[in-house]
């Protein structure tokens, strides 16, 4: 039992981790695949647009069906439709087909990730479930920094279409590991209705994330342009205070897992939330202190994301019964929150610049924790399981 967990935690993590550089790895392609197609660096970025709609919309649909009839063949199906849509990113003939590539990809996501997050849960051991799912989230949020260069790297050599060639190709090795991983899995059904009047009250729970995101991403979506207009930072130094900050998510995302199992799940999702919006006040203090902003970047990044890694797992512990569903509704949420985030964080940049951002990101870390402390469920359901 203890060598296939650490398996199923492996290939967990790859898979998150080849599902982030699919998210993180188009950005930084636009202006190749802009030129190839000969469109304008608007039109390439519906790219990006496509891929989270679809994402956002379908992610619930997957959940609630992981959650009547088992993980494994949907995580397989996802996989295997991530390997025809960067096929077809590769060697679409025409940018119509390049979007519509990136529908089919945003599809075969929303079939995969959040149901990784369910599936490591099941599995996990009742006292390791935050160490678990704090292992895999680490996955995604190291494609946070490594997919950009990654993807630079082997466009530089092989052109832009080879990333996706060679996403394709993991993808398909993934696919049968995958299938042969969660073999032994049993699969569970429910013998009544999945949500059963708990719609609103898991659309509350998530909006947490949803303000986390905004948070987070009002700032971190411009954060290239703000260390460039207000401390005048060259290319060079930029790169190093993203690097900084991704080392700070992914080891906010692993420290999250053993406190979370030691303290809580409840109580370190809502003290990371609290330190989260001490330190955008600092941030914001200190934005233009020179070599201090890589502290204050590390720093918010290793709070923030230990504090979402920990309310996964909160929310996977409390709707033990929806799992599947609740992941898939999470990930929506943080969709929509990075969404509300980039646009808000435009709207005060175009009022007020960039140094009123981190003011603005502590006051929706404040309202995601006031929506932390409402109860997630009240009592938990019977449930009504039975092995096959």
């Amino acid at each position: 039992m203890e060598f296939s967990g650490k398996v199923g935690l492996s290939v967990g993590w790859i898979t998150l981790f080849l599902m982030g550089i699919d998210l993180f790895v188009v950005s930084p392609l636009l202006p190749f695949i802009s030129e190839a197609y000969n469109v304008s660096s608007a039109m390439t970025g519906w790219m990006v647009t496509v891929f989270a709609v679809t994402y956002a919309f379908f992610a619930p649909f997957f959940g609630w069906l992981s959650d009547k009839n088992g993980r494994r063949l949907l995580i397989t199906f996802g996989l295997l439709l991530f390997v025809i849509s960067n096929i077809l990113t590769a060697f679409a003939p025409s940018f119509f087909w390049l979007i519509v590539s990136r529908i089919l990809a945003g599809l075969s996501v929303a079939s995969i990730t959040p149901l990784i997050y369910a599936i490591i849960v099941d599995t996990a051991p009742p006292n390791r479930t935050g160490t678990w799912l704090s292992i895999v989230v680490s996955g995604h949020l190291t494609a946070l920094w490594a997919g950009a260069p990654f993807g630079m790297l082997l466009e530089h050599f092989l052109g832009w279409r080879s990333v996706f060639v060679i996403m394709a190709v993991i993808g398909a090795i993934l696919a049968v590991v995958n299938f042969n991983t969660w073999k032994y899995v049993p699969k569970i059904y429910l013998t009544r209705n999945l949500l059963e009047g708990n719609l609103l009250r898991i659309l509350g729970s998530v909006s947490v994330t949803t303000f986390w995101a905004i948070s987070m991403y009002a700032l971190y979506v411009y954060l290239g342009a703000s260390l460039y207009s207000e401390n005048r930072f060259s290319s060079t130094e930029i790169a190093l205070a993203i690097t900084f900050y991704g080392i700070g998510a992914v080891l906010g995302s692993l420290i999250s897992g053993q406190l979370t199992d030691r303290f809580g799940e409840r109580n370190i999702s809502k003290v990371t939330l609290m330190f989260l919006t001490l330190i955008f006040v600092c941030l914001g203090i200190f934005f233009t202190s020179g070599d201090w902003i890589y502290f204050f970047l590390f720093l918010w990044a290793l709070v923030g994301y230990a504090g979402f890694s920990s309310y996964q797992a909160r929310l996977a512990v409390e709707y033990s019964n929806e799992r599947g569903i609740v992941m898939a509704w999470n990930n929506t949420a943080l969709y929509i929150g990075i969404t509300l985030g980039s646009m808000i964080g435009g709207f005060v940049i175009s009022k007020w610049g960039y140094s009123f951002l981190p003011y603005v990101c502590s006051i929706a870390a404040v309202l995601s924790f006031v929506l932390s402390t409402q109860k997630v469920q009240d009592t938990k359901k019977e449930s009504a399981y039975s092995d096959t």
